[in-house]
């Protein structure tokens, strides 16, 4: 890695895989960026680098990475496995490189109390992962063939599919008049079995046929 590349992610803007940060204020919340590299598809956290992508660099950089590694050991469970490089832009300035892959401990999270919230990497957005979600990323860690019976709520949401291309969970659970529990686990299922792809939105996910079917 070389301060090309910094300047390269910071042209290419923010994405799936790359994150800005001016400093580490709010350090606790910075590492949600992180959980959501983690728990989606690795990517870096530029630290020092504006919202619209100038490489300023920060003051006191060994400090704010300083506060960011504090942060992730005392805040991300399972501890999350990363790496850090520094980059002098002057003698008072310079960039923290946090690289993230997808981790084999996912779904990493934080605790608020007695909850656990994950979070996931959207686009250029990180949003907090629903209990499907959750379900899917510690599922899908393990490779093997799902099993499952086709029956009359499956072929009630294939029908719906192929008319309204997305639903979401309520909408499903409706549509088949399941509880909502039940309708959950159908579709994760199918997920798990590569029938259905997930959509993770910020309010509600929304489920559709997978592409390669």
């Amino acid at each position: 890695m070389t301060l090309q590349d910094i300047q390269r992610w910071a042209s290419q803007g923010e994405g799936l895989t790359v994150e800005f940060k001016k400093k580490a204020a709010h350090p606790d919340k910075i590492v949600r960026e992180l959980i959501a590299f983690a728990n989606t598809a690795g990517g870096v956290l530029l630290l020092g680098v504006d919202d619209d992508g100038t490489v300023s660099g920060q003051r006191f950089i060994e400090e704010e990475v300083f506060v960011m590694e504090k942060a992730i050991k005392e805040h991300v469970f399972p501890l999350l496995e990363y790496e850090v490089a520094l980059f002098k832009l002057n003698e008072k300035r310079g960039v923290a490189v946090f690289s993230v892959s997808r981790s084999d401990q996912r779904p990493h999270y934080i605790l608020e109390g007695n909850r656990k919230r994950a979070f996931i990497r959207v686009a250029d957005r990180t949003v907090q992962a629903s209990k499907e979600v959750w379900e899917i990323l510690r599922k899908g860690k393990f490779q093997k063939d799902i099993v499952f019976t086709y029956g009359k709520k499956e072929t009630i949401l294939m029908q719906a599919l192929e008319e309204h291309e997305t639903l979401t969970l309520k909408q499903y659970a409706s549509l088949a008049k399941l509880p909502r529990f039940l309708a959950s686990k159908t579709l994760i299922r199918l997920v798990l079995a590569n029938v259905l792809e997930i959509i993770p939105q910020e309010i509600e996910d929304r489920y559709q046929l997978k592409e390669s079917l």
